[in-house]
């Protein structure tokens, strides 16, 4: 397993990652994950998840939490030192950075979420939550599913929500998980049977 790290998140005072495929079975994978952003620099034993039920909805966390913070898909805070994770095999993993207002949010956007704008709405909780501006954010969409492996191009449509938001810095590296087995684990090319990739984000 490697942690990716994307060229317009590496800033002062943030650290990112999303990891890849790994090798170990996939009842061995979450103690890996674990052990990899650890060893990354990220405090996983001061973390919170999204519970992701394919929804819209944010929550603003202030302290870590051992359960997944329940109907969310997006989180967000501007407590240093706590590390938002979500999990994806497909679905596009957004992350937010303000280095204006230093808050971050990190948001689980698939088919139903993108459906519900979930970019939009969770680039209006940092407005309403945190007073950050939408020309300030740092947009960054990571690996997900895309045409022609899939018949939704959400991808495209995160982008469009982030710039009908406002938003002037939005970046997407363009990688399918579906078109690189080797790579990044697909729900949808594998059925199912599959693991799980964390993208990770925490203020330093």
């Amino acid at each position: 397993m490697e942690l990716e790290s994307f060229p317009a998140l590496s800033q002062p005072g943030v650290r990112h990652a999303f990891s890849t495929r790994s090798s170990v079975p996939l009842d061995r994978l979450e103690a890996e994950l674990i052990e990899s952003f650890s060893r990354a620099g990220f405090a996983l034993d001061c973390s919170a998840q999204a519970e992701q039920t394919h929804g819209n909805q944010v929550a603003s966390v202030s302290e870590p939490s051992a359960a997944r913070v329940p109907g969310v898909d997006a989180l967000a805070t501007g407590v240093a030192g706590l590390t938002l994770i979500v999990r994806v095999a497909d679905c596009g993993p957004v992350y937010f950075f303000d280095p204006v207002r230093r808050v971050i949010a990190l948001a689980h956007s698939g088919r139903k979420g993108t459906e519900g704008n979930i970019v939009g709405r969770t680039i209006a909780h940092l407005g309403a939550a945190f007073g950050s501006r939408p020309g300030d954010l740092i947009v960054q969409l990571g690996p997900c599913i895309r045409p022609p492996h899939y018949e939704i191009d959400f991808a495209a449509e995160i982008a469009r929500q982030a710039r009908a938001a406002g938003v002037a810095h939005f970046h997407d590296g363009g990688t399918c998980t579906a078109a690189n087995l080797d790579r990044y684990y697909s729900y949808r090319a594998e059925k199912g049977k599959t693991g799980r990739m964390w993208a990770a984000l925490m203020l330093e």
